[in-house]
């Protein structure tokens, strides 16, 4: 804190329509607290109230028209993107399509204050389809609110702010290391994680060029974290859908003694692997993952198909 509240004195509102901007595209970054500095310090005369106002409202203003196009034009992916950290994507895409869906325009007009759906706002609204003068009109609504409930807090509490700044200076050090080692541990558990899979649990391995000269009885299956969510989606041709996140049912019906291969388009084929281990724990030993993944397959000019009408999810609409 005693270090954004150095750099919002020294540079003022360059660095306050920065970290408003990244939060609002979905950067992790404490706007909220950088809106209440900058309040403190145009109280104490360091910064010019409306000019804050005006930067404040500037940042959140593009950078969730930048999002709103964003979903408005990719659909789905960007969604997907925003949902990564999540335990799961996919669940966290549709239950925030079907919530934002349920509440709509009033809930984004609080949105910036709910954790999880403030970034997930704009590019639902584009991507649902809401008229963009409505959400120009209601994200207004939103940044006066957000931006005047915390630089109005800053002002009102400037005095209470440079106190709490100064005395805990020592203890924001402390919180930023350990928050910042944390951080850290998780990353290498996480590789940890993913290399021990690896190591002790190899995963046959099949190239697009040894699959498409493969025998056609084999089983392709399109195993990719987001499934078919927009018009137009392609896949191997010939390949059929495999649900990552409820294999505990779509298991039971798969073939044991039929040869399987699994592709997806994330790094180092991690949903495949993924997948592939789950599929050998309930028996089925004839599993081979894609090198390269769908990517790899299109790349080589190997045959692709669209997803017909009937199995494509499509978001709901506002109308």
């Amino acid at each position: 804190m005693e270090f954004l509240a150095s750099a919002i004195a020294q540079h003022g509102y360059s660095i306050l329509f920065a970290i408003v901007f990244l939060e609002a595209i979905g950067i992790p970054v404490p706007a909220a607290v950088g809106l209440i500095i900058a309040g403190g310090a145009a109280a104490r005369g360091k910064l010019d109230p409306q000019t804050c106002v005006a930067i404040a409202l500037s940042a959140m203003l593009l950078g969730d028209t930048l999002m709103y196009l964003l979903g408005k034009y990719t659909g789905w992916w960007l969604l997907g993107v925003l949902c990564r950290v999540s335990l799961n994507p996919e669940a966290c895409v549709t239950r925030s399509a079907q919530s934002f869906y349920k509440r709509g325009r009033a809930l984004l007009v609080v949105a910036k204050f709910l954790p999880g759906i403030n970034t997930m706002a704009p590019p639902l609204s584009g991507s649902m389809g809401m008229p963009v003068w409505q959400f120009l009109g209601l994200d207004l609504l939103a940044a006066i609110l957000y931006g005047g409930v915390w630089l109005g807090t800053g002002f009102v509490f400037s005095d209470f702010l440079a106190a709490i700044t100064r005395g805990y200076a020592f203890l924001g050090d402390v919180v930023t290391w350990v928050a910042g080692a944390g951080a850290i541990a998780w990353i290498a558990y996480r590789i940890y994680l993913w290399r021990g899979a690896r190591m002790q649990r190899p995963v046959r391995f099949i190239t697009p060029l040894q699959l498409a000269a493969a025998p056609l009885d084999v089983m392709i299956l399109d195993v990719r974290s987001h499934g078919y969510y927009d018009k137009d989606t392609q896949r191997i041709k010939g390949s059929q859908r495999l649900e990552p996140n409820a294999l505990s049912e779509l298991a039971a019906n798969l073939p044991k003694d039929k040869e399987m291969v699994l592709y997806c388009t994330c790094y180092r084929e991690a949903t495949s692997l993924k997948v592939a281990l789950e599929l050998e724990d309930q028996g089925l030993t004839k599993v081979s993952v894609l090198e390269g993944g769908f990517t790899a397959w299109k790349d080589a000019g190997l045959p692709v198909e669209t997803v017909p009408d009937h199995e494509v999810v499509l978001l709901p609409k506002f109308v």
